[in-house]
């Protein structure tokens, strides 16, 4: 644990469903029923009040598999818990699709989002108009697009249009090998494509995962982070805390940023200080 006890938490909840269809993802267009979304709703306000009960600093990035800043009870966990004193940050993954002036209603301080740009699943100036309004509202975030070949275009025009102090982050797609030159354009964009062209040798290597970062899911089972199925204990019955440990990571690699920013050989925790959760560098 970190000597004030600080915590970050990645929450994944039964929500699955997405309004995108994006081809490179394996949830688009997912319609959950009602009684999944009941249950979503629920396990997420559960999470937040255990949350707003600690008596230690915590953070906590929701990466639904789904979209989940279109349903009213993730906006609401995410205003109130940024007005919590001892939440550091709260942040989620989200694709820009709803609107976003909910997030005046959240502390600027504390609130951040992590928006990835879908080409083709919505007009480009919607979706830049949008982060626009963030400026305005003086809302941390970053935007991010994956790197398929088709993508780099608008990329480019993205990077050109976004406020120069927007960090433009590029995923590697999922199983596609860039060549020096292809890696070369991304990296023109994003300066640390590098970090995410490659899966990261992680076996045996020190990882903050299971130790000051947990995964937590809707029934509040912990898991040192998304990936790594064994179980830590469980949020709601205090059973986790007896494993948090610093610990090596058992997988042979790691190829998703929010698993290997915590691979401490990596050194990302000074790229990105203060910004972990959005994925937002100090570049300064």
């Amino acid at each position: 644990m970190a000597p004030d006890g600080h915590l970050t938490i990645l929450y994944r909840g039964p929500l699955a469903s997405c309004d995108y269809d994006c081809p490179y993802c394996p949830f688009a267009k997912r319609r959950d029923d009602p009684g999944r979304l009941r249950a979503d709703r629920a396990a997420l306000d559960r999470f937040t009040a255990w949350v707003a009960a600690q008596d230690h600093p915590v953070s906590v990035l929701f990466t639904p598999w789904g979209e989940g800043v279109v349903r009213s009870w993730y906006r609401r966990a995410l205003v109130e818990l940024s007005h919590l004193p001892h939440v550091r940050r709260v942040a989620i993954q989200t694709n820009l699709s709803h609107r976003t002036s909910w997030t005046s209603d959240a502390d600027p301080a504390r609130l951040a989002l992590w928006a990835t740009f879908h080409p083709g699943q919505v007009p480009y100036e919607r979706f830049l108009g949008k982060a626009r309004d963030l400026v305005e509202r003086g809302i941390r975030y970053s935007v991010g697009i994956v790197g398929q070949p088709e993508h780099l275009e608008d990329a480019r025009r993205l990077r050109a249009d976004l406020p120069a102090h927007v960090y433009l982050w590029v995923n590697a797609a999922e199983g596609r090998s860039y060549t020096d030159a292809e890696a070369a354009d991304w990296t023109a964009l994003d300066p640390l494509f590098g970090h995410s062209r490659d899966p990261h040798p992680s076996l045996g290597r020190a990882c903050r995962t299971g130790d000051d970062v947990i995964s937590v899911d809707g029934d509040g089972t912990v898991r040192r982070c998304h990936f790594v199925p064994a179980v830590l204990g469980n949020l709601y019955d205090g059973t986790f805390r007896a494993g948090l440990r610093p610990r090596p990571c058992p997988l042979d690699v790691c190829d998703c940023h929010i698993g290997y920013v915590h691979l401490e050989p990596l050194g990302l925790y000074d790229v990105f200080a203060g910004g972990i959760l959005e994925r937002i560098p100090n570049l300064a």
